[in-house]
């Protein structure tokens, strides 16, 4: 386990013992380390190569498609269901479910689909993306949540009316869930002492904006991510390492300063 730089460490510790509002920003590298793949870059599962059905992966995956071929897109879906199946959440989750206890507020706004914050004991998660274990029917009223899809036929149908059912996830060209995105500007209107990004590359403007304008305004902007992300020449305090073990050893050292 690589040691924090000290001086880092401190300053962070120092920035925990005088807030009482924490926003946590997470991305595909947190979950990264419970062994699930990404859809694309390093260690992807379509990486800088298109599908077998001849096809970018974005295509594949996107509304339009969904709509048009529910069997492709479902196809694709099925297969990143299957290689994160058995996979759960790790380290860094509850790390950030036990400041739960510590402070007046923790948001968790993540951009996976794989409900290990909530599955982990995270309260106030804003999953701007949706959770792949949660369908609905495309025509009626119909939802459900399944564990996995193991036994579901692929593309699976509505038992009431027997259209097609889809995971209530964003696909690419997709807006994001209404709802979720007030939501997301009301916490952030409320307010935060200090945000935190996670393995996120940050690529998405609505990920982004959270952090830089904290940096605008003064407030302390802290990344825990091996690599360089869109925000990483913003924040105050960066750290290039991996989030379950970072967290874990700042989560030690505050307990044991207070």
């Amino acid at each position: 386990m690589p040691r924090l730089d000290a001086s880092t460490a401190e300053k962070i510790i120092h920035i925990l013992q005088s807030v009482e509002k924490i926003l946590v920003i997470t991305g595909a590298g947190i979950s990264a380390e419970s062994g699930l793949p990404t859809y694309r870059g390093i260690g992807g599962l379509y990486h800088e190569r298109q599908t077998e059905d001849n096809m970018p992966i974005e295509t594949a995956l996107s509304g339009h498609m969904m709509r048009m071929k529910p069997e492709i897109s479902w196809k694709y879906i099925a297969q990143i269901e299957a290689a994160c199946r058995g996979a759960t959440f790790n380290r860094a989750h509850e790390v950030i479910v036990e400041m739960e206890d510590q402070f007046e507020k923790v948001c968790v706004l993540t951009q996976n689909v794989d409900g290990f914050h909530r599955a982990a004991g995270s309260r106030n998660v804003i999953d701007i993306h949706g959770d792949i274990h949660d369908l609905y029917c495309l025509k009626c009223r119909y939802r459900t949540t399944v564990k996995d899809y193991a036994e579901l036929e692929i593309p699976p149908h509505c038992p009431d009316c027997g259209s097609t059912v889809r995971p209530d996830v964003v696909l690419f060209g997709e807006m994001l869930p209404g709802w979720k995105y007030h939501n997301l500007m009301k916490q952030l209107q409320d307010g935060f002492d200090v945000v935190f990004s996670i393995g996120t590359s940050s690529l998405f403007p609505y990920i982004a904006a959270p952090v830089i304008n904290a940096k605008i305004i003064g407030i302390p902007t802290i990344e825990i991510n091996p690599g360089h992300s869109e925000v990483s020449d913003v924040v105050d305090l960066k750290i290039e390492a991996k989030a379950a073990e970072t967290l874990d050893q700042l989560w030690n050292m505050f307990q044991h300063s207070s």
